[in-house]
């Protein structure tokens, strides 16, 4: 791949590297996975169709992260699942909110006394990748990475039948290669990992707005070592419009 090293070093990309901390007790405006949620007093807490309570997976307070174009510089996104066999994923239509939900507040107050009280555990739950109950505050760094062979914009650099070009050795350098440039991890923006394919389309580009990875230290499992996306517009992100923001993970 050295003959390449120009042409892939002109995919860098910034991204915000995402490091989750022991678990704690965290005020509910941190950035964190689990725990209770940041909910000002009014807000309806999400529930499906049915009324069942969609459980906190994490939420990320912007003005504690690095400033990074597009992203807003405050405010907060929060996710939510549902603990089916799916965690709330919708395989036919992965912007189908009915059960996940992902809400954005512009302005995050830091009073506790305008906010919702601790939220305990609403009901038992199956099958969840994480444990809701357990707060791990995040962290955040700036870093910079190229372009893996897993996301699709990998395929615009470079021709469809490159690593043909390799003969024989075609699967060792692929596999070389991936191992060299990877993108697990827990992000914002920047490029994605997958286990399996990557669902977005040439067509309809979208910014990963958040990946959390397989995680041992917070006993984080989607799947079988899998990892959870969320993909928005850039016209939605700058808009402040978290409604269509597309959800997919995917495992061994």
């Amino acid at each position: 791949m050295e003959p390449f090293r120009a042409q892939l070093l002109q995919t860098a990309q910034s991204f915000i590297r995402v490091k989750a901390q022991p678990a704690r007790n965290t005020k509910p405006w941190e950035s964190k996975v689990g725990g209770a949620p940041y909910l000002p007093i009014g807000t309806p807490y999400p529930t499906t169709p049915d009324g069942l309570n969609l459980f906190f997976l994490a939420q990320i307070n912007f003005e504690e992260m690095p400033a990074l174009a597009p992203f807003p510089q405050k405010g907060m996104v929060q996710f939510y699942i549902n603990d089916d066999d799916l965690y709330g994923m919708d395989f036919d239509d992965g912007a189908n909110q009915d059960q996940f939900r992902v809400l954005y507040f512009p302005e995050v107050l830091k009073n506790e006394k305008s906010l919702q009280s601790t939220h305990k555990m609403l009901r038992d739950y199956d099958l969840l990748p994480h444990h809701p109950e357990t707060s791990h505050p995040l962290q955040f760094e700036m870093a910079e990475e190229v372009v893996p062979a897993s996301d699709y914009r990998f395929w615009q650099h470079f021709d469809p039948s490159f690593f043909q070009q390799f003969g024989e050795k075609e699967w060792d350098v692929m596999d070389e290669f991936g191992r060299a440039v990877r993108t697990q991890g827990h992000k914002v923006g920047g490029y994605a990992y997958f286990t399996q394919d990557d669902p977005r389309r040439k067509e309809d580009p979208m910014l990963l707005l958040f990946q959390l990875d397989s995680d041992e230290g917070m006993d984080l499992m989607w799947g079988d070592m899998g990892v959870g996306h969320f993909f928005i517009r850039e016209s939605d992100l700058t808009s402040g419009d978290f409604s269509k923001v597309l959800y997919d993970w995917d495992c061994l």
